[in-house]
């Protein structure tokens, strides 16, 4: 028995590798036909149906090609712009790995991010900057780097770039170059002012690494102001300077730093502490010429302070009752019912929200919009609208595979208001039965327009919304009846927002003052009064049934809270026209080399002439070898590195990686290559390996001493098959199922030696089928939870050899989890169990279920584990350490493992009898989340104590569980 058990925990338990598989990408449908536009400097591509749209972005390219990146002194090669028209996100990327720009068309209704800008011009500065920012590495070391490793190795050169500086710098050259721009939208950077304002200056280490107990501006905001400083004090071109001396020689610590240093006399810590010291005065003075307003009535009386919390986008159910959406460090998105001097209530918890701020509620319903992504094509996202009945708490998905960005319940319940944008940029105005989602108009839009935030007249008679142009944002009241408009606010470059109706008056928000507030327009006359003066901004107005009070948020250092004011138009104070506030950038505006060419404000549709750029079909089978990397390059699944290239088209649907490796233990070497094709409803993998083994083995057992023997062999693998990813998710649940099937031919040539160790094929061929299905079903985390507090996962698997030929072999699995809340709030416990089965005196397989910690593996013939885990957050404490360290989380966990397996032993007269092994530990782990350098990348190490209850043997493991990329 105890011989057998030793020669099978001896071997090393491993079957040959199956095909390393890439990660699954976002695909387009296979349907959709591409077509191309080439320029001198950009390749624009794009679907069938929005041609007229990629022609203006490509001429805008054009247009901002030498102004965006005049003033870091760059001229970039030619770059493909893939224009992403079937998801409802508004975004954009650009990508070295491969070299690429992305634009999500679908334009985003926040007003925060958007401004008065045409959201495609705005991605053609902001995204292009990028372009111009990875251009700037090609460079001394850097360039050298380019020239051994290619984009990977250029890629590595800029991770001393901090990140706020890229994008700071990209938010700069938006604001400086158009006349909108994130540095001119006040709501942009609220969550800066309200810290400054309430006295809180956190560390550089915080600002840029983060906090789970304070609410710390993300880097766009931190990197805007610290880059503008910059070019204020030390003029446009700043920048150019420091990039071309920190690529000359980018490796050693703090060299971003110590560049800026060179160049401005100024460490990245003394620029951050003077450019916070600049607007902390600024936003004072400002707030000193601030008339004072009524004071609110807050909700919740007594709001949480233990860490950052948020109560937005307040709408009344009744007179009494304000539904808010809660979110916060330490929270997922949640709506919930606030009374006056009533506990919280929690009414129910969305999915992943689209837009928030359109929330809206009427006749005992709420209503937002929802993501829904396509069971397979995740580059194909929906935004469809859910309806929550109060009373029943029943939810209503009314417009599956819709595209609605926003919409506003009647106050009666009955119907919506929505925004619907197409593939191809348009956007409509359409009403819908609250009931079912059917279309019950859609309103005349002959100039095309983008409709925004639209919102119902107390009489459903007649809506308001937000129209931009190409000349700016307008407010308009539209007749529901005969489809006619007429303008409340003219069209102007004043980014209002929001607009609210009430008797004679719209509400709305602008930043005209310098801070978002409210205001109130008559439709009559058409004067302007403001209605709150609140010191850090007022959001998203909103009117009591009753028509007696006005409920809004406002932001705070610990987190925004819903306020309220009684409707009193005698306290309102007229207004000035007005126009969006200076940018903290302005004064750069006039002395910017680009902004010198292309002006304060770009042009309209008359950029158009009448003649159309060339355009060609594109057909994505023929670019479907595109190299990015060569050199030492990494594995596909990022855990190891080789030398070789790897390859991406730019449309993702085929990426591959073909190299030799070495391995140190047994001094041999290989070669391989990976495909996998993404582009059907099933992934296609492969892997074919040929290289050389090594080995030694006593083939004598009766002289030992005498016989140890050494042979080394070639083998080669062969490894084919295909998984189908599926995207379940429908709410708050995060789901995706994958199901997997996979051959494996491995056959082995000039082995010598009489015997070998199971795991080694020897003379031998091994022809393995291996299939898979894997589920989970996760509730959604805040940042400060640990791991899943509700969810369950579960993981079949069978391996076989069934052809009859070769080696023989077969395994059965099955493995589950489940999650479950701990005591604290963001703890976690997490139970799990696990059953295999196999033949173990057939060649080994790897273990498909997971082992006690710390346990030696046996290749048993049944094997049955179990555990409990509890994990917890242990402090938060925000240390700073100097100029090497910054620790924002420690965390802690206890763990039970146990196992017990089985297999076929000999008794001491020969006869076979079955043995029954049981192993258990206890243990703990503690670990440290840190940011080094000064970066923003978080690493997390710590330390494993195991106890084995069997032998009673303690050990002690380092732990690497996260590095950050």
């Amino acid at each position: 028995m105890w011989s057998w058990l030793a020669l099978a925990g001896s071997l090393a338990l491993t079957a040959p590798a199956a095909a390393q598989q890439f990660p699954v990408l976002s695909q387009n449908p296979p349907s959709l036909r591409w077509f191309e536009i080439r320029t001198a400097h950009f390749r624009v591509l794009y679907p069938a149906g929005f041609e007229q749209r990629a022609q203006r972005t490509a001429r805008r390219l054009e247009q901002v090609y030498e102004p965006v990146g005049a003033s870091l002194g760059v001229r970039p090669r030619p770059v493909t712009v893939v224009l992403q028209t079937q998801n409802t996100i508004g975004n954009g990327f650009v990508s070295i790995l491969p070299r690429r720009s992305e634009f999500f068309t679908t334009p985003p209704q926040a007003p925060s991010l958007t401004g008065t800008l045409d959201w495609l011009d705005q991605l053609a500065v902001h995204e292009y900057r990028h372009v111009v920012q990875f251009e700037k590495p090609r460079q001394g070391l850097s360039r050298v780097a380019f020239w051994l490793f290619g984009y990977g190795g250029l890629g590595a050169t800029t991770i001393g770039v901090p990140d706020w500086f890229t994008e700071g710098d990209a938010v700069g050259t938006e604001t400086v170059l158009t006349r909108s721009g994130r540095g001119r939208i006040p709501a942009f950077d609220v969550e800066l002012r309200a810290n400054l304002l309430a006295g809180r200056r956190y560390t550089y280490a915080k600002s840029v690494a983060g906090s789970y107990r304070d609410n710390v501006p993300n880097h766009y905001v931190l990197g805007y102001f610290l880059t503008s400083y910059a070019k204020r004090r030390y003029g446009p071109e700043v920048w150019g300077p420091v990039l071309n001396r920190y690529y000359q020689f980018p490796v050693y610590p703090f060299s971003f730093s110590n560049s800026l240093r060179c160049t401005t006399g100024l460490r990245v810590e003394s620029l951050y502490q003077r450019t916070l010291a600049e607007v902390d005065s600024t936003w004072r003075q400002q707030l000193a010429r601030m008339p004072a307003g009524p004071a609110p009535f807050y909700y919740p009386a007594r709001p949480e302070r233990r860490v950052f919390t948020q109560y937005q986008y307040p709408q009344y159910l009744n007179d009494s009752t304000v539904v808010a959406l809660k979110s916060g460090l330490g929270h997922i998105d949640q709506l919930v019912l606030l009374r006056p001097r009533s506990k919280e209530q929690v009414l129910h918890v969305p999915g992943l929200v689209n837009l928030p701020e359109m929330l809206s509620a009427g006749g005992g319903k709420v209503c937002w919009p929802e993501y829904r992504y396509d069971v397979r094509w995740l580059q194909r996202v929906y935004s469809e609208l859910k309806v929550l009945d109060v009373a029943s708490g029943q939810v209503t998905r009314l417009t599956p595979r819709g595209r609605y960005t926003a919409a506003a319940l009647s106050s009666d319940g009955r119907q919506l208001l929505a925004v619907r944008t197409d593939a191809t940029y348009r956007t409509e105005l359409v009403v819908l039965d609250a009931s079912t989602g059917q279309q019950v108009q859609v309103l005349p839009n002959p100039g095309h327009d983008q409709f925004q935030q639209p919102r119902w007249s107390s009489d459903q008679r007649r809506a308001v919304v937000v129209t931009l142009k190409a000349a700016g944002k307008a407010l308009e009241e539209i007749d529901l009846a005969t489809g006619q408009r007429q303008e409340l606010l003219p069209t102007a470059e004043l980014n209002i927002s929001h607009p609210q109706p009430w008797g004679d008056y719209v509400f709305y928000n602008s930043p005209q003052s310098g801070t978002d507030q409210i205001y109130a327009v008559h439709t009559g006359t058409r004067q302007r009064l403001q209605v709150t003066h609140d010191s850090v901004g007022a959001y998203h107005a909103a009117i009591s049934p009753d028509g007696q009070r006005l409920a809004f948020h406002v932001f705070r250092s610990g987190g925004s809270r819903v306020a309220e004011l009684p409707l009193t138009p005698a306290q309102w104070q007229p207004a000035e026209a007005g126009h969006d506030p200076a940018a903290y950038l302005e004064p750069v505006v006039q002395t910017d080399p680009g902004a010198q060419k292309v002006g304060p404000v770009l042009p309209g549709d008359t950029l158009l002439p009448d003649t159309a750029l060339p355009t060609q079909r594109y057909r994505p089978a023929a670019h479907l070898f595109n190299v990015f990397g060569w050199g030492l390059i990494q594995s596909p699944a990022g855990s190891g590195l080789s030398v070789g290239v790897r390859s991406q088209d730019v449309l993702s649907t085929l990426q591959s990686v073909a190299g030799v490796g070495y391995d140190q233990t047994e001094r041999t070497g290989n070669a391989f290559a990976t495909i996998s094709y993404q582009g059907l409803y099933p992934v296609l993998d492969a892997t074919l390996e040929r290289g050389q083994r090594r080995t030694t083995l006593y083939i004598d057992r009766d002289d030992e001493a005498d016989s140890l023997r050494q042979d080394r062999w070639q083998y080669t693998n062969l490894t084919l098959g295909a998984r189908l990813p599926l995207q379940l998710t429908q709410n708050r649940f995060r789901q995706a199922l994958t199901i997997g099937a996979y051959y494996t031919a491995q056959q082995s040539e000039g082995y010598d030696l009489p015997y070998r160790f199971l795991n080694e094929l020897g003379r031998n061929t091994l022809h393995l089928l291996s299939s898979s299905v894997s589920y989970f079903r996760l509730l959604k985390q805040s940042q400060r939870d640990v791991a899943p507090r509700w969810g369950q996962t579960l993981f079949l698997s069978a391996r076989t050899t069934p052809f009859g030929k070769g080696l023989s072999t077969w395994q059965l699995a099955a493995q589950g989890s489940s999650y479950f809340p701990g005591l604290g709030r963001h703890h976690s416990v997490r139970v799990r169990a696990g059953y295999q089965q196999q033949n173990p005196r057939s060649f080994p397989l790897t273990a498909a279920i997971f082992y006690p910690r710390g346990q030696t593996y046996y290749n048993f013939r049944q094997l049955a584990t179990g555990s409990a885990e509890y994990r917890l957050p242990l402090l938060h404490p925000d240390w700073t350490l100097g100029r090497w360290l910054y620790v924002p989380r420690v965390l802690g966990g206890v763990f039970y493992d146990r196992a017990v397996g089985t297999l076929t032993g000999v008794t001491p007269d020969g006869r076979p009898t079955e043995v029954r092994q049981r192993y258990a530990t206890v243990g703990a782990d503690v670990s440290v989340v840190f940011n080094a350098l000064r970066l923003r990348t978080p690493f997390e190490v710590g330390a494993r104590t195991i106890y084995n209850v069997r032998s009673g043997e303690w050990l002690v493991q380092p732990l690497v569980l996260d590095i950050g990329f």
